[in-house]
């Protein structure tokens, strides 16, 4: 049965600094041709968590857009992971899913996080994404979504669940730290999938440390890789045969509820 390459990029995050941070993630990038399918980025690859939205962010045809397509091209794999977008006069913390061919799948992130200000200065996205690759259907969410789970709750489609990974990217703060790897666990477990997190490393501008934790986990919340404190590049082998089985021996999502996404 299909398999997925996916490699998690954990790195540190130079502040407001596009230009630094393209050129260290495209060295990294390099090192993953041939190796990987899908590469993932954290929340705000470019800028770190910022509110400098008026002068930060980019139309859809600015240079970070065009920088994730011309690499995806010229690697020949996907890239995810999100950025500042302006677009119609309003600011979205927005992920991209960035195909070798240039198509690109989008999300903006639903929920934004006031405790920071994050309201304030980006605009709420309504829908969903999940992008398929490979056999794989892939949920795409951000960061504070994780501590909403009806947004990342299963859906059945024909009495087959509505995606097998469940991924996010994040710059979710080391203070924080057991609720990010709790809830991690906790959204594998109920969805029954595979869940990914990247997550960065480092001190940001606002003096904030996050301690990565990025993880990999199973769809019975078995932690698969994790990596605490320092930047790490780290490439996991999907197995939808693992998926498959655990789901026939443990058909837990036939009893779940019936319910509507009402945004």
């Amino acid at each position: 049965m299909a398999e997925l390459l996916v490699s998690l990029v954990q790195t540190d995050l130079v502040w407001e600094n596009k230009e630094a941070n393209l050129r260290h993630l495209e060295a990294q990038l390099h090192s993953l041709r041939g190796k990987t399918q899908v590469v993932v980025l954290p929340e705000l690859f470019s800028t770190g968590f910022s509110m400098q939205t008026t002068k930060l962010a980019e139309p859809m045809e600015g240079p970070t857009v065009q920088w994730m397509r011309t690499l995806a091209r010229e690697l020949q794999l996907i890239i995810t992971g999100s950025l500042m977008i302006e677009e119609g006069g309003n600011y979205y913390n927005r992920l991209l899913w960035v195909l070798p061919n240039g198509t690109i799948g989008q999300y903006d992130k639903r929920h934004l996080f006031a405790y920071a200000g994050e309201d304030r200065y980006y605009q709420k996205g309504a829908k969903r994404l999940i992008a398929s690759v490979n056999g794989f259907k892939v949920n795409l969410q951000i960061c504070y979504d994780l501590r909403f789970p009806v947004w990342a709750r299963q859906q059945s489609q024909e009495g087959q669940p509505e995606y097998d990974l469940l991924l996010y990217v994040a710059n979710w703060p080391e203070r924080r730290r057991l609720a990010w790897m709790q809830l991690l666990q906790a959204r594998a477990i109920e969805n029954q999938c595979y869940v990914i997190g990247v997550n960065r490393v480092g001190e940001d501008g606002n003096q904030i440390y996050h301690s990565g934790d990025s993880m990999v986990i199973d769809p019975l919340g078995e932690i698969l890789f994790t990596q605490k404190d320092k930047a790490c590049i780290h490439t996991v082998t999907l197995r939808k045969e693992h998926l498959q089985q655990t789901r026939n021996q443990f058909p837990f999502l036939r009893d779940a509820d019936g319910f509507e996404l009402i945004v």
